[in-house]
């Protein structure tokens, strides 16, 4: 155990319950176990580590796989440095963010250009002048699932932040509207820069849950649970469609070295 390649391989079954070769080729990445219980039900396949700290499952041609990572940049670290053993050809976050501007309404997808680095963890991969950013390839594909399915989308910078109480912050929230974001979250921008660090395709389709500038905006239990049934299933619907089709559809992603 003296590489990060002997810990990887180590750590990914002791932390998801799946074995590293019984992975896809692409991944799905989601902060909620709902979006894994749906994924198993879909596929009819079992739903792996429920007796550990992330839970996964995949389909039976091993072709696409859900991890639930979750919530906050420190996991999702974490799951970055963990899939580097299976070596994914592609990463794709399904989370949820707050919309900031008032052009992303509840219910409206982003696929951000790039993240802001607020939260700090991925200062310990990259120096902070590295933007966080997704793999362009694989953000073009999943917005032409996008528009297949008739739906429309936003593009914006997204906003990464490790602190989870803030909507009653006045202070705070001017900087957002400074740094003209379209959204924020707790995942993006480390899952970017760690997928970087990792040499692993990445990308993030975020569904707008709340609206979190406003005190009616903020999110509570009823309002989630009414975004989940509205949402949930086509928000997942379009990830593991592009992420089952990229691979034959999809233009190869090449990394590069410096």
């Amino acid at each position: 155990m003296k590489t990060k390649d002997a810990i990887v391989k180590n750590w990914l079954p002791r932390y998801t319950g799946t074995q590293v070769n019984d992975f896809g080729k692409y991944v799905l990445l989601t902060n909620f176990g709902n979006y894994v219980d749906k994924f198993a039900a879909r596929f009819g396949v079992e739903v792996k580590g429920r007796d550990r700290p992330m839970q996964s499952a995949t389909n039976k041609d091993k072709s696409l796989s859900i991890i639930n990572f979750g919530i906050g940049s420190a996991n999702a670290a974490l799951v970055m440095d963990l899939l580097q053993a299976a070596k994914p050809e592609g990463a794709l976050f399904l989370g949820k963010c707050g919309g900031i501007k008032h052009t992303a309404e509840i219910g409206h997808f982003i696929l951000p250009i790039a993240a802001i680095r607020g939260e700090g963890t991925s200062n310990d991969y990259l120096p902070p002048e590295v933007p966080a950013m997704p793999s362009f390839k694989l953000h073009k594909f999943v917005s032409d699932k996008i528009v297949e399915a008739k739906l429309d989308y936003r593009t914006g910078v997204v906003y990464t932040t490790n602190r989870r109480v803030w909507e009653h912050d006045a202070v705070f929230k001017q900087k957002l509207r400074e740094m003209r974001v379209i959204g924020i979250d707790m995942e993006t921008a480390t899952v970017f820069t760690c997928g970087i660090a990792n040499e692993i395709p990445r990308g993030a389709l975020l569904l707008v849950s709340d609206m979190p500038m406003t005190p009616e905006g903020v999110k509570t239990e009823n309002s989630d649970k009414s975004v989940t049934e509205k949402f949930v299933d086509l928000h997942l619907s379009i990830g593991i469609a592009a992420m089952t089709e990229i691979g034959g559809k999809g233009e190869k992603i090449k990394h590069f070295h410096y």
